[in-house]
């Protein structure tokens, strides 16, 4: 579930090893270029945070980012998680 927190749209997403979370990555990378919209992120083993949020716009959440946030969930679920 995403949440807002600090004018960004954040969800932590875990996986079963380094190897899938490197993968969901590389997808939402693909996604992301597609869209012309980037995330931040972090990856700490299982471990992918996303924090999106559109920087054109003052920083803040806008449609783009609901637009990717839907899209990257449609990711995680058809990918294996935990």
């Amino acid at each position: 579930m995403w949440t807002e927190e600090n004018n960004q749209l954040k969800r932590v997403f875990l996986f079963k090893d380094f190897k899938t979370a490197f993968t969901f990555m590389t997808k939402v990378a693909r996604l992301s270029e597609k869209q012309k919209h980037h995330p931040l992120w972090t990856n700490e083993y299982n471990k992918v945070n996303i924090y999106l949020s559109t920087h054109d716009a003052g920083n803040i959440i806008t449609n783009k980012d609901r637009t990717l946030a839907l899209a990257i969930d449609k990711v995680f679920n058809k990918t294996i998680k935990l």
